[in-house]
């Protein structure tokens, strides 16, 4: 037996409304399994993988792209296997398959008129390697802006005859053969397209002008944080703790780790003290899950969100998923591979959907001390300031040591101050040994 589910417009984080289907990935009748990619989405943290996140089969495509439309949409549906009534079934224990479960009605969204980009079937039955970053998948078709189209359709220029320098390849306004002011010149000769029409791509023209210049779109994308972080401090109630940690020990640790090491094989600090987290987290799970409908859900996994700062400004959260099951080198795999592709702005939905409990690090040119904002549904987050040098008194001798201060903000309506003490005290305890990380 089967029963056909919505895939909606997902929710990748508490800063989102609306995202913009980009391109389908897969075509109806294909078979896809969890975690197989079935669009492209285009939101403020740049364009992201959307998965499934249970196996079944395409029947029905419901948005033609390029089209915005808001959380929680639908976009298509699945015939997936009816398991039947389950007694009594708890909430989804994350938000992604609470998004993926959502229940409204199709949304008459406004279709631009451009042509179908079909993606490639998605090949089933490819698992999901751990610790081994997942290569960006080849796509066929033209990849293209709304107002790319526009403006090759208003210069009669053939998209699948140009090369592009966006993500997975996408063409966007500087591949275009001429500038937008001679674009808009040649717009204003042509006979065949209406005054309304090349008001629009003129306007269309510009507005990406400045989006490719990055700062309009990292003013959105902070605007869209601060309101998250702003409703974080309204409705969560903050308690704040911090504690100079001895990471003597880990430095040299790593320093011995690294000696016979290339640049890109080097185990960097952040590495182990994400494993190191990971682990102290497992004997307090009052800070590792979600608070939803006034209810506390744990997360068995750890799923560590690292923030990643943007260069063009504002920043982004994706999750290394089960940190605690990795080995500090796949760790490091999972952090160089996430720092590129959230820079490059390709990212998978699921990494931006399921952390389970959010580490800033601020590095060496950093701070020394950091209060994050909890970002919800999670009810943690882990400040890391900067590694520094300094004197530390042992019984009655005073000797160097590296030091980092680590900080913990937490949601008081599910742990209290002496949980959150007793947990920096533990990763603190952890590092003194981290040859058994």
């Amino acid at each position: 037996m089967s029963k056909l589910i919505d895939v909606t417009m997902p929710s990748l984080g508490a800063d989102m409304t609306e995202g913009t289907l980009v391109e389908w990935q897969a075509s109806p009748g294909d078979a896809l399994n969890k975690g197989d990619i079935i669009a492209l989405l285009e939101t403020q943290k740049g364009l992201i993988e959307m998965e499934v996140y249970q196996p079944g089969v395409i029947t029905e495509l419901l948005l033609e792209p390029v089209v915005t439309v808001p959380v929680g949409s639908v976009m298509a549906r699945m015939s997936v296997a009816d398991v039947g009534v389950q007694p009594a079934a708890p909430e989804p224990s994350h938000p992604a398959e609470q998004a993926a479960a959502i229940k409204v009605p199709v949304i008459k969204a406004p279709v631009i008129k451009a042509p179908v980009i079909k993606g490639p079937a998605v090949s089933p039955g490819q698992p999901h390697q751990e610790g081994v970053p997942q290569p960006v998948r080849p796509r066929q078709g033209v990849l293209a802006s709304p107002v790319v189209r526009k403006l090759a359709g208003a210069q009669q220029l053939d998209l699948s005859q140009l090369s592009g320098s966006g993500p997975g390849g996408a063409i966007l306004l500087r591949d275009l053969p001429v500038t937008a002011p001679e674009a808009e010149n040649r717009i204003d000769t042509r006979s065949d397209i209406t005054a309304d029409t090349k008001a629009d791509i003129k306007a269309d023209t510009k507005t990406t002008t400045r989006t490719a210049a990055s700062p309009d779109t990292a003013l959105a994308m902070r605007s869209a944080i601060a309101a998250a972080m702003e409703k974080s401090k309204r409705e969560i109630p903050h308690y704040y703790l911090s504690l100079e940690m001895d990471i003597t020990q880990a430095q040299r640790w790593l320093a011995d780790f690294n000696a016979d090491r290339g640049p890109e094989e080097r185990i960097l600090l952040l590495a182990l003290l994400l494993k190191a987290i990971a682990q102290s987290l497992h004997k307090y799970p009052a800070l590792n899950g979600y608070y939803q409908q006034q209810t506390f859900t744990p997360n068995s996994a750890v799923h560590i969100g690292n923030v990643i700062s943007l260069r063009e400004g504002g920043l982004v959260v994706p999750a290394i998923h089960d940190v605690d099951q990795l080995s500090v080198e796949a760790i490091m795999i999972r952090l160089r591979d996430l720092s590129e592709r959230s820079r490059r702005g390709v990212l998978r939905s699921s990494e931006l959907m399921d952390a389970s409990v959010t580490v800033s690090n601020m590095g060496e040119r950093g701070s020394d001390l950091l209060f994050g904002v909890i970002y919800p549904p999670q009810v943690a987050i882990i400040g890391i300031g900067k590694p520094r040098k300094t004197m530390l008194v042992k019984g009655d001798q005073p000797r160097v040591a590296d030091v980092v201060t680590v900080s913990l903000a937490a949601d008081h309506r599910v742990s209290d101050g002496m949980t959150g003490a007793r947990f920096l005290n533990a990763l603190a305890n952890t590092l003194q040994k981290p040859e058994k990380l």
